[in-house]
This record gives C-alpha cells, sequence and structure tokens, in this order.
C-alpha cells in the first residue's frame, strides 16, 4: 500500500500535468483555429460590444496591429505556461519517491507554470480584459466565467503544491 504522502505526491503531480495538458490544448486551438480566438481578443479590444452609453469606450484599440500582437502575446504566455507545467510535472514525476526536500524543490517548473497561468488568466482576462475593456458589459465576447474556472483550478493547485511532504 502506498503511503498517505506519496499520494499527496502524485495528486501534486497529477494536477501540475493535468494544467500542462490543458494548456497545450489551448494552445494548439489557439495556433490551429487561429481565427477564432482573434475574434474574441479583437472584439474585446474594439469594445463593439458593450454597453452601448458606457463611458468607457475612450479605452477601446481599434488596431488590427495591437489585436494580432496581443493575441500572439497571449499564446506565447500560454505556450511558456505549457512548457513549465509539464516539465515541472515530469521533474516531480522523476522525484516521487525521493526525499522531502528534493520533491519539494522539483516543483519550481511547476510553480513557474502556474504564475504565468495566473498572470494570463487573472491579469489578461480579469484584470485586462474584464475591467480595463469593460468584457463583463458583453453578453456576446465575455470570457470572465471561462477565466474564472480555469483560474480557480490554477490557485488550488498552487496551494496544493505549498504543502510540503514531511
Amino acid at each position: 500500500m502506498y503511503s498517505t504522502s506519496f499520494l499527496f505526491r502524485l495528486a501534486k503531480t497529477i494536477s501540475v500535468a493535468a494544467i500542462g495538458l490543458f494548456t497545450l490544448l489551448v494552445v494548439i486551438g489557439n495556433t490551429t483555429d487561429y481565427y477564432s480566438n482573434y475574434l474574441f481578443v479583437e472584439h474585446v479590444l474594439k469594445m463593439d460590444t458593450t454597453f452601448p452609453d458606457s463611458h468607457l469606450h475612450y479605452r477601446s484599440i481599434n488596431n488590427p496591429f495591437l489585436f494580432h500582437a496581443g493575441y500572439i502575446f497571449i499564446i506565447l504566455l500560454e505556450a511558456f505556461m505549457a512548457f513549465c507545467c509539464i516539465k515541472g510535472s515530469w521533474q516531480m514525476l522523476r522525484s516521487l519517491k525521493k526525499d522531502s526536500t528534493i520533491f519539494h524543490a522539483s516543483k519550481n517548473w511547476a510553480v513557474a507554470g502556474i504564475v504565468i497561468g495566473i498572470l494570463v488568466w487573472f491579469v489578461g482576462f480579469e484584470v485586462i480584459g474584464g475591467e480595463w475593456f469593460a468584457m463583463w458589459q458583453s453578453a456576446t465576447w465575455n470570457g470572465l466565467a471561462a477565466a474564472e474556472r480555469v483560474l480557480g483550478f490554477l490557485v488550488l493547485v498552487l496551494l496544493l503544491l505549498h504543502f510540503k511532504d514531511e
């Protein structure tokens, strides 16, 4: 039978691997079907589906170069996040049966990947998209619920990783 410590280590490793797989699939989707989510970025930045009487429209951007640059930046961050989480989960897997100090140290790449994810889904989607560009006002181009779902899992896994094994 496996110890509780080993099972928690395995849970941490699987959780980080799942985040890496999810993010890799997001990157693949964003690159192979580029214009689906490009349109999302474009409409959020243009603020063309926010409340018509909103006094926030001065924040809107109507520049295709900036739409592409912003979207490519998001994809690059997601790709780096996927890399960090996959590498982190691999290092954690290799350290599963080692002492607690080594296993705890193996989490660094995983933590980096999750922090990048928090930057993308909290700072990018919640703060910049949701608040600055008033995405919350759009019935059509509103990704706040999806961002919160992803962000919730990221934060829970980050907390799980924080606990040291004894």
